[in-house]
């Protein structure tokens, strides 16, 4: 068992005044199954690849082991080779049996190696790349969000797999995968970092204990230091009282008194100044010791959505409808029913490719809506009745097409600017990004982008094509708490499991 130890490690991109990571400092073990949690942007792909030495860095980063990451690069020429030609430039030191028996421990056909990469579904792809990455052995493995764009099925290979390797860094934010394969947990706190024993269940309990303490300490202190200034100020103002009636006395008005009150006097107005100090360097303690203590509470604000009532109670109707498309052999599904009826949140669940995408493209294509126009391609048949007259607010799974500022985005979308901005910052969209162009943020990032667009659209039915691909745990647990208190009309696809529990209220399983 080795250890890889990082002490003061300091980062940040060019042109960039802020630092991703600093003065960065823990240390972990090679044989662990570590959880890597954070918010978008807190830098957590940014530590793996300074593990990987694809940037420079202050500090220092010790170990005595080989790193290794996931996802491999894979450029356009790439997709057009078999997998097996990928294998010697993703890990030159390996050979094709030894990513064999990994391929059967994922439960994969060997013949997923002779097919072009390009042709291989998301899942397949996954496999392929995870069982090429645990082939070697001394390595500690660096795996970033392997199970976005994965469906429930290939989702559980993954996880049991990894469960029963040890070894490596896992980023994601799919509390199920964490829970399901990790013992310890690095966590990039706010303003700390810290390392614990357990999975994400474990150390989210903890934390909200940890929190709730320091909230009740920090409202002891606040009254406290309430209770000290108010002393110190009928302390302060008595003095000066005091002070000022050393001088000078009516001898009508004060006939007891004498110039030789004044010492006395003087004497008095010391003590309470000095009574004065004293509260002044308690105040000074209180704050001192309230320093710090809320500095990595996540505070998850109030999100609101702009729902609207629609007069019908039935806004999809589906009757033993098929879907597929003309340059197919065959069609993706046929025979489905199912409504969506109004304040129903409705997941759509089933494999890659099995057409839940297609779905919402058909009910967007029925109501004529802006975003999804006739598509030629789709073969529609039997009855599909979507309520005529209905806004849809939707979030396409795609984020490519996202370029130009937040204001031209705005301008585009109709959206109001001032608002649209106050969402971001609510789904801790840092006020640095509002300047940047959209291509350059990371993929949480422009997800957010979509969903504060979808969220201040008034809507009476939201369709959400996975919406929390690459969104940081804490970002879900808050839209998942906006759903549940304003309970909009929803369809959806989304294979993240805590996610469905919590806000689903029925599940179309397509095959």
């Amino acid at each position: 068992m080795a250890q890889i130890q990082v002490t003061d490690l300091t980062f940040s991109y060019d042109g960039s005044a802020d630092d991703v990571l600093k003065n960065v400092t823990f240390n972990i073990d090679t044989d662990w199954k570590l959880g890597l949690i954070g918010r978008n942007g807190k830098g957590k792909t940014t530590l793996l690849n300074l593990f990987m030495g694809r940037y420079d860095y202050r500090g220092s980063i010790k170990t005595a082991t080989g790193f290794d990451y996931f996802p491999y690069m894979v450029s356009d020429l790439d997709l057009t080779k078999n997998a097996v030609d990928l294998i010697e430039s993703w890990k030159p030191q390996i050979e094709i049996w030894q990513v064999l028996i990994q391929m059967n421990e994922l439960r994969m056909d060997s013949e997923c190696l002779y097919r072009p990469f390009g042709t291989l579904s998301f899942g397949e792809r996954t496999r392929v790349m995870l069982a090429v990455l645990f082939a070697a052995e001394n390595e500690f493995l660096l795996i970033d969000e392997p199970t976005n764009h994965l469906d429930t099925k290939a989702r559980d290979i993954v996880k049991e797999y990894l469960a029963s390797k040890k070894g490596f860094i896992l980023v994601s934010h799919d509390r199920d995968l964490l829970d399901g394969v990790c013992d310890h947990v690095l966590v990039l706190n706010r303003s700390t970092i810290e390392v614990q024993a357990g999975n994400f269940s474990t150390w989210w309990e903890n934390k909200e204990k940890k929190d709730a303490f320091q909230q009740a300490e920090n409202e002891k202190h606040l009254k406290e230091i309430g209770k000290l200034r108010a002393a110190a100020d009928r302390s302060s103002r008595w003095a000066d009282k005091n002070e000022n009636s050393k001088i000078g006395f009516d001898p009508v008005k004060e006939h007891d008194r004498s110039i030789a009150t004044r010492s006395f006097i003087g004497a008095k107005t010391k003590k309470m100044q000095a009574r004065v100090k004293s509260y002044e360097q308690r105040i000074d303690r209180e704050i001192k010791e309230k320093e710090g203590l809320l500095q990595d509470i996540e505070r998850v604000s109030e999100l609101k959505i702009e729902s609207l009532r629609f007069h019908k109670e039935v806004l999809i109707n589906a009757n033993d409808l098929s879907l597929g498309y003309e340059d197919a052999g065959e069609p993706l599904f046929e025979g489905l029913r199912f409504q969506v009826k109004r304040g129903e949140r409705i997941i759509l669940s089933g494999e890659n490719g099995c057409g839940k995408s297609s779905i919402l493209k058909a009910i967007m294509q029925k109501a004529d809506h802006r975003e999804q126009r006739d598509d030629t391609r789709l073969i529609i048949s039997g009855n599909l009745d979507v309520a005529s007259g209905m806004t849809i607010s939707y979030i396409n799974q795609d984020t490519s097409f996202l370029s130009g500022t937040l204001r031209k985005y705005c301008e585009k979308k109709g959206l109001n600017e001032s608002l649209f901005l106050a969402v971001l910052r609510q789904l801790d969209l840092g006020r640095e990004q509002f300047v940047k162009n959209m291509e350059d943020f990371s993929e949480g990032q422009k997800k957010k982008v979509l969903i504060a667009a979808s969220l201040i659209t008034p809507a009476h039915l939201y369709i959400w094509d996975e919406p929390l691909n690459f969104i940081d745990v804490f970002s879900r647990m808050q839209i998942e708490k906006l759903i549940l208190q304003y309970e909009p009309t929803m369809l959806l696809v989304e294979h993240d499991i805590r996610f469905q529990e919590k806000v689903g209220t029925g599940i179309i399983h397509i095959k």
